[in-house]
């Protein structure tokens, strides 16, 4: 049991070294420790004060990066609205353009229907003013045949010369 009960010399000495190493560790010790476990402390908060910077910047992006996708967006939206506008504007020339090529076309049959149909009536009177002519001049050469008809056509076409002057 000797091993079990320590002397009283052995216990003096154990708590004489244990004061010793006390104070050395409370002189010399015990404040690198603190001063560890202080940096170590602001290391940490540090780090919180970083994580939470870095969160409002990154909650700040965020904000930022809706904003443009809203801008990109509405410019996308506006882009449409006038590609759309550019798109009816285009159909409308087009239509238009088409609308007076075909008023010019019309008009240019129009035109040419016109001119030759006075062609052909100009043609058709001169055929039948021609068809006319030979018909009076066989009449005419019938009736002529004497004197006194030739001269009463004649006096008769003076008397209308001599009214209408």
């Amino acid at each position: 049991m000797e091993l079990f009960t320590p002397d009283f010399g052995l216990v003096f000495w154990m708590f004489v070294s244990f004061i010793i190493l006390f104070l050395i560790l409370w002189k010399w010790g015990w404040p690198v420790i603190l001063k560890g476990v202080e940096s170590r402390a602001d290391l940490i908060d540090k780090g919180v004060e970083y994580a939470q910077q870095a969160k409002e910047q990154l909650d700040t992006a965020r904000q930022q990066a809706d904003k443009q996708i809203a801008e990109a967006r509405q410019r996308q939206a506006e882009i449409l609205r006038e590609a759309d506008k550019m798109k009816t504007q285009i159909i409308e020339e087009a239509r238009e353009a088409a609308r007076k090529e075909a008023r010019k076309v019309m008009d240019a049959a129009t035109i040419s229907i016109q001119q030759e149909r006075k062609e052909a009536q100009s043609q058709f009177r001169d055929e039948v003013s021609a068809f006319a002519l030979e018909i009076a001049g066989k009449v005419v050469r019938n009736e002529m045949q004497d004197q006194k008809a030739q001269a009463r056509l004649v006096d008769s076409l003076l008397d209308q010369m001599e009214n209408q002057n």
